[in-house]
C-alpha cells in the first residue's frame, strides 16, 4: 500500500515537471517565431509590439480572468448560484468588443488610463486612476490569485507545507515571464496553458457527476443547486439587474489587464475577433467547470469551503493527470500573475516612472527592477488571504472599492464633453469614500441595508452625479452629452 502510494505520488510529480517544461518550451518556441523587434519601447514591452493574432488574444483573456481565483474560489462556494459571473461577463465582452476596443485603438491607448487624459485634457486623473489599479492590483488581484493557486496545489498533493510556499514557487517564474519576455510571452504561455486547463477541467466535470452517480439533488441541499439567488445569497436574483451589468462593464473594458490583451492585436478587427472568441468560451464552458466540482465535492466532502476544487480533482483524476493538470493550473496562475504584474508594471512605467522619476528609455531594465519588487510584495500580502471565508466573495466586495468610481470617470469622460479633470477627481473620491464605508463600517452598512452588488450600483450612480454637479457648480463647466463619440 504504501509502496503503491509512493508510485503514484512519484507518477504525479514527474508528469507534473514534464508537463511544465514542456509549456515553458513550447512558450520559448512560439515567442521567436513571432519574432518582432525588442526596441524597449511601451508598446513593445507591454501590448506585445502589436502583435497577437486573435487565437492569442482570446486565449490570453480567458485565463486572465480563468486562473485559481475562480477555480478555487467559485467552487468553494459550493453552489451553482455562482455561475452568474460568468454569464453576465458574456455580455461585459460584447461591449468590450464593440464599445471599447474601436475607441482604445482610435486612441492609440498604451494603458486605459491614457483614454482617460485625453478625454479630459489633464494628467491629474490619469494619475489617481493609476494609482488606483496598481493599488488593486499588487493588493488584491496578484496575492489573491498566488495564494489560491497555492491552495489548490497543496489540497491536490496533500502537502502540509505553507500556502505561502506554494505561492512563492509560483510567482518567481511569473516575475521571470514579465522580465525575459512581456505580454509576448505571457500572451503564449496563458494560451497554451489555457487550452489544457479548459480540456481537463471540462473532463473533471464529467468525471465528478460520474463519481456521484451524476446525482446532484440527493444530500445537496436546494438552495446550493437554484439559480434564483435568495435575498441572503452571495447573488440575490435582482442584483443581476443592478450593478451586475456594470461591474461586468468595469472588469471586461476598463481593467488594464484584461484590456491589454484586446489593445495587442495589430488592428481592431483581431482584437474584436479575439474578444468574441474569449466570450463565446465563456458561455459555452466556463459556467460549468467553475460550479458543478464545488457541488460534487460537497455531496462527497461537506462545507469545505475552498478546498473543494483540489478534493474533487485529487479524487475523481488518475495520478499521472492529476498530475498534468497540476503542471496546467500552474502555468495558468503562472501566467495570470505575469498579466497582471506586466500590466502592473506598464501603468507605473509609463504613469509615474515617466513623469515622476525620469524619461523611460529602455522599458525592458525598469520592467526587470520593478517586477521583482512587486512580486515580493505581493508574495508578502499572501497571508492576508489566508483566513477568508470565500475568496471569491471577499475579491468582489473588494473590487468596489476602486471598481465602480473608476467607471464612473470613464461614463462621464466617454458620455459627455466639458467636464473638468477636477470634477472627474472629485466623483472618484467620493465613490471611493463611500463604499471604503459600506465595507469597513458595519454600522453604514447596517443602516443602508442594500446587498453589496446593489450599493456597487449606488456607488456608480451617485459618483457620475457628484463629478457632474462639481463641474456645474465649483468649476462653472457645462456639460455637454455626446453619446460616448470618441
Amino acid at each position: 500500500m504504501i509502496d503503491t502510494a509512493i508510485s503514484a505520488g512519484g507518477a504525479q510529480i514527474a508528469v507534473c515537471v514534464a508537463v511544465s517544461l514542456l509549456i515553458v518550451l513550447a512558450t520559448v518556441w512560439k515567442v521567436r517565431s513571432v519574432g518582432g523587434g525588442h526596441d524597449g519601447s511601451g508598446q513593445d514591452v507591454f501590448l506585445a509590439g502589436k502583435s497577437l493574432s486573435w487565437p492569442f488574444v482570446a486565449g490570453a483573456i480567458t485565463i486572465t480572468n480563468l486562473s485559481t481565483d475562480q477555480l478555487v474560489g467559485m467552487n468553494g462556494n459550493q453552489m451553482l448560484l455562482l455561475a452568474w459571473w460568468e454569464l453576465a461577463g458574456f455580455v461585459g465582452l460584447l461591449i468590450l468588443a464593440f464599445v471599447f476596443v474601436p475607441i482604445y485603438y482610435r486612441h492609440n491607448c498604451t494603458t486605459v488610463t491614457e483614454l482617460l487624459e485625453r478625454r479630459y485634457e489633464g494628467r491629474g486623473l490619469r494619475t489617481l486612476i493609476s494609482a488606483m489599479f496598481l493599488f488593486g492590483m499588487l493588493l488584491i488581484y496578484v496575492p489573491a490569485g498566488l495564494y489560491s493557486g497555492g491552495l489548490f496545489l497543496k489540497s491536490l498533493f496533500g502537502s502540509e507545507l505553507p500556502v505561502v510556499l506554494f505561492g512563492a514557487l509560483l510567482a518567481i517564474p511569473a516575475a521571470a515571464y514579465t522580465i525575459m519576455g512581456g505580454l509576448r510571452a505571457v500572451a503564449v504561455v496563458e494560451t497554451f496553458a489555457g487550452i489544457g486547463v479548459l480540456a481537463i477541467a471540462a473532463l473533471i466535470v464529467v468525471l465528478a457527476l460520474n463519481a456521484v452517480g451524476w446525482d446532484l439533488t440527493t444530500g445537496v441541499p436546494p438552495e446550493r443547486l437554484t439559480m434564483i439567488g435568495a435575498p441572503d445569497s452571495p447573488i440575490p436574483f435582482h442584483t443581476l439587474f443592478t450593478g451586475m451589468l456594470f461591474i461586468q462593464i468595469y472588469y471586461w473594458s476598463t481593467n488594464q489587464p484584461i484590456t491589454q490583451k484586446a489593445m495587442a492585436a495589430p488592428t481592431v478587427r483581431e482584437a474584436q475577433k479575439g474578444v468574441l472568441a474569449a466570450a463565446v468560451v465563456r458561455l459555452l464552458v466556463i459556467p460549468a467547470v467553475v460550479v458543478i466540482p464545488g457541488v460534487v465535492a460537497y455531496k462527497l466532502f461537506g462545507d469545505v469551503n475552498d478546498a473543494a476544487y483540489g478534493k474533487v480533482v485529487a479524487a475523481v483524476l488518475p495520478p499521472w493527470l492529476s498530475g498534468a493538470f497540476a503542471a496546467l493550473i500552474a502555468a495558468a496562475v503562472i501566467a495570470h500573475t505575469a498579466a497582471v504584474l506586466n500590466a502592473a508594471v506598464g501603468l507605473y512605467s509609463v504613469d509615474f516612472h515617466d513623469r515622476f522619476v525620469s524619461k523611460v528609455r529602455d522599458h525592458w531594465r525598469l520592467a526587470a527592477v520593478v517586477s521583482t519588487l512587486f512580486t515580493l510584495s505581493s508574495i508578502a500580502m499572501i497571508p492576508v488571504f489566508q483566513n477568508a471565508d470565500s475568496i471569491i466573495n471577499l475579491l468582489q466586495q473588494l473590487n468596489g472599492l476602486s471598481s465602480m468610481p473608476i467607471l464612473s470617470a470613464f461614463i462621464v469622460g466617454l458620455l459627455f464633453n466639458g467636464v473638468r479633470a477636477e470634477a472627474a477627481i472629485a466623483g472618484v473620491l467620493w465613490g471611493l469614500g463611500l463604499y471604503a464605508a459600506f465595507t469597513f463600517a458595519p454600522a453604514f452598512a447596517a443602516l443602508v441595508g442594500l446587498h453589496y452588488i446593489d450599493f456597487m450600483l449606488v456607488t456608480l450612480v451617485t459618483s457620475v452625479l457628484v463629478a457632474l454637479i462639481a463641474n456645474r457648480l465649483v468649476w462653472g463647466g457645462r456639460a455637454r452629452l455626446v453619446w460616448g463619440r470618441g
